[in-house]
């Protein structure tokens, strides 16, 4: 703060009578005191978090990158179930499952974002539910008569469904080979399912290049901004998508019976856990801003949580999250590779993953919520 110092001239009070003062005579009182001016000063506004920097970076930096890579997999897989309907080799269904393989480590990346479209045309719904209805599947199979657009088909597409296709229609890989060979109706319906597949991520991608600006800037705080759906999106994908259907669920959590039929990857066997390692890797790299397929970071819940100094017990918050998340990645880190195969050994061990991942959730979903003052938009009947 600037100051100026004025003195005031130093006179001398000149002696006079009642009646001079009266005559307007002026009085000066000498003064030895500095007098201090403030000059004002511009108010300093306080900073607010970015909020259009946090959804630009999830757009640009994470979302639509991680959709393009996946979109790549998926074209790559479409080639390979081609040749092998074309020439069905044990080379090309080796060749057929690797590719599968990485094109669903490409999706658990996305998703979490089942936002706008990908909700409206039950797009993880068509992707990625498990168990596969078998007695559905071979009946499309048989009649070539289906509507993979009805509810009923959902548990008969998708990842899954390509999983009982390529490693579980018959009981080894020779008589796998010899069934595509004996009835090119199960080649049919594998490519008829991976079109599928590439056309309703073609849906997504479009109406996220449509809408991309718009979401950018959708930073209010209200049940249908960007921000707040799509944090809900991320708990929800967390606490379900990964923690029970990845875990609960197979380890009996919530029927109180294990159910190894119902773990990801069921018939590919050796492919459960790097499925959720995969899973649980997305989930950290979103909740840190880590742009997909580098280095770089921007802001995210994590820088968002720490502008807002949120802490937990005195400790801080976006650290005790991301300390849950290595907790739960060590623990899945030590699990058989195949998870059916996990919880007929041990599946105390799956147990203590799902306890692992559960820590979390709370974290997640009242502490976070509460800094950002988002409310929860969906039911929880896990008694959470």
């Amino acid at each position: 703060m600037k100051k100026k110092i004025i003195l005031s001239a130093v006179v001398f009070v000149l002696s006079c009578s009642k009646d001079e003062v009266n005559d307007n005579t002026p009085i000066v009182v000498e003064s030895e005191t500095p007098v201090e001016v403030v000059e004002p000063t511009t108010p300093i506004t306080p900073t607010v978090f970015d909020r259009a920097g946090l959804l630009t970076n999830w757009a640009d930096n994470i979302i639509l990158p991680a959709y393009n890579h996946f979109n790549e997999e998926l074209l790559l897989l479409k080639t390979a179930v081609d040749t092998f309907n074309s020439d069905s080799s044990l080379d090309n269904l080796t060749a057929t499952r690797a590719q599968w393989l990485e094109t669903y480590k490409a999706w658990q990346h996305i998703e979490m974002f089942n936002i706008g479209t990908a909700e409206e045309i039950y797009f993880n719904n068509k992707m990625n539910i498990y168990p596969t209805n078998i007695d559905r599947l071979e009946n499309n199979v048989d009649t070539a008569d289906y509507d993979l657009n009805n509810a009923n088909n959902f548990s008969a597409q998708g990842f899954p469904a390509l999983d009982y296709l390529l490693f579980g229609v018959a009981a080894d890989d020779a008589a796998i080979v010899e069934r595509y060979t004996a009835n090119n109706k199960y080649g049919a319906y594998l490519v008829d399912l991976t079109q599928t597949m590439i056309s309703n991520t073609a849906t997504i991608r479009t109406a996220w290049d449509e809408e991309v600006e718009a979401f950018k800037t959708s930073t209010e705080n209200t049940a249908t901004s960007s921000l707040n759906k799509l944090t809900n999106d991320f708990i929800y994908y967390y606490e379900k998508g990964l923690r029970t259907n990845k875990i609960g669920i197979p380890g009996g959590v919530f029927s109180g019976n294990p159910l190894p039929g119902n773990v990801e990857a069921y018939y590919g066997k050796i492919y459960s856990k790097v499925l959720a390692q995969e899973a649980l890797l997305a989930v950290t790299n979103f909740f840190s801003g880590k742009a997909f397929g580098a280095d770089a970071q921007g802001e995210s819940f994590k820088t968002y949580l720490e502008y807002l100094n949120s802490t937990k017990n005195g400790e801080d918050l976006s650290t005790l999250i991301q300390s849950k998340f290595e907790n739960a990645q060590t623990k899945i880190d030590g699990l058989n590779d195949n998870f059916a195969a996990q919880i007929e050994e041990d599946n105390t061990s799956l147990l203590l993953t799902f306890d692992a991942l559960q820590e979390a959730v709370i974290l997640l979903k009242v502490d976070m919520l509460q800094s950002l003052s988002i409310n929860v938009d969906y039911a929880d009947a896990d008694g959470d």
